[in-house]
């Protein structure tokens, strides 16, 4: 690896005699007085290697961004709590299978993004492998789940916000859809992060320019209308149909469960095709509802091309089948989602859940208790 080296480098102060004679201690002393390392690794890392490292893990693009750029204030504090001593945030993008995300049979497009998942956990973990043997300190968190539940419902529980940092990186500018959209790869990649307490040699640039084309597709797609034409974005309408089966969904099965009197109770207020859905997603990793407003978007160099040439025919291929998918849409009772829903995708039959948010406080009674045990 090519860096360069401070000088005038703090020397480190002698060690106990009894710790110097350590087995242990004496090799790696002699390690690095052989190495010519005494004073640790270089304090910047050469922006080039660092960047084949991340491709040849298996990262489509990578770059790196100051953990001072301005755009980041927000994910000093988690960084420094995650990786004390952190100075660079290296966003790494890992490309997904594009007709795989569009299909309307979600196990398909669930899978692809589970095994771009998996793909981009393994490249962190070999680029934060690699970093730890030149002798940095590093930490890859995990892409999406699992997450730091702990916190839940009360702070935040990722760990560093992928889609920031892959801005400020410059491998994308985030779209309508709340998706980044990487210039070449468009809305079709996964983002990873990886912290290091070092500087690098050269940083990424933000894109001077917007990869989104205005198109529409993503409001025409959401099968809530969480996506507006204005820009404006309901997460809790997104929140509660995509992710019906993580966190919060999963709360409102098990409350289901709790609050049936029977099998027969149980099975009237959930269908076979929910139940198996449900077991699906906790024996595997869990399925999404939907994705569509990312599996339409033309946006990015290698994708745009089909689009330009026809758009009719692309609407008909990746939009219409997604649109015409007969499926339950699931929706908080009187909000806009469950108004639009059942506007706009009358063939979908619509379903109230209550999002598995904390029910309003209910003093239990003698006679409430002697009722659930009768």
């Amino acid at each position: 690896m090519t860096a360069a080296r401070a000088e005038g480098q703090p020397t480190r102060p002698p060690l106990p005699a009894r710790l110097a004679a350590h087995p242990s201690v004496q090799a790696v002393l002699a390690r690095r007085a052989e190495a010519g390392e005494a004073d640790g690794p270089p304090p910047v890392i050469d922006a080039a290697w660092l960047r084949e490292l991340c491709l040849a893990a298996g990262a489509d693009d990578a770059a790196a961004v100051s953990l001072d750029h301005p755009d980041l204030t927000g994910e000093r504090e988690p960084a420094q709590s995650a990786l004390p001593g952190t100075r660079t945030l290296i966003a790494m993008a890992v490309r997904m299978n594009r007709d795989n995300c569009r299909s309307p049979a979600r196990s398909v497009a669930n899978q692809e993004f589970h095994q771009a998942d998996e793909q981009a956990n393994h490249a962190a973990r070999s680029v934060t492998r690699a970093l730890q043997d030149a002798g940095y300190r590093a930490l890859n968190p995990s892409v999406g789940f699992p997450q730091e539940m702990d916190r839940f419902p009360r702070e935040r529980i990722w760990v560093v916000a992928h889609k920031t940092v892959a801005v400020a990186a410059g491998l994308g500018v985030m779209g309508l859809h709340r998706n980044v959209i990487h210039p070449k790869f468009g809305s079709f990649v996964l983002l990873v992060t990886v912290l290091v307490d070092a500087e690098v040699s050269e940083y990424g640039q933000a894109l001077d320019y917007n990869p989104c084309i205005d198109c529409k597709l993503c409001v025409a797609a959401c099968p809530v209308g969480a996506i507006a034409k204005d820009g404006a974005f309901d997460a809790l309408a997104c929140t509660t149909h995509n992710y019906r089966e993580f966190m919060s969904g999963f709360t409102d099965w098990a409350q289901t469960v709790a609050d049936s009197e029977d099998a027969a109770d149980y099975r009237s207020r959930v269908s076979d095709s929910e139940s198996a859905s449900m077991w699906q997603s906790l024996s595997s990793p869990p399925g999404y509802k939907s994705g569509y407003c990312l599996a339409v978007c033309p946006a990015g160099e290698d994708v745009l091309g089909p689009y330009l040439d026809d758009r009719k025919s692309f609407m008909d291929t990746v939009l219409r089948p997604l649109q015409d998918k007969k499926e339950t849409l699931y929706v908080l009772p009187g909000s806009h989602a469950q108004e639009y829903a059942r506007r706009r995708f009358p063939h979908k039959p619509v379903k109230e859940v209550t999002g598995g948010w904390q029910p309003p406080a209910r003093r239990s009674t003698s006679t409430d208790r002697e009722t659930r045990t009768s």
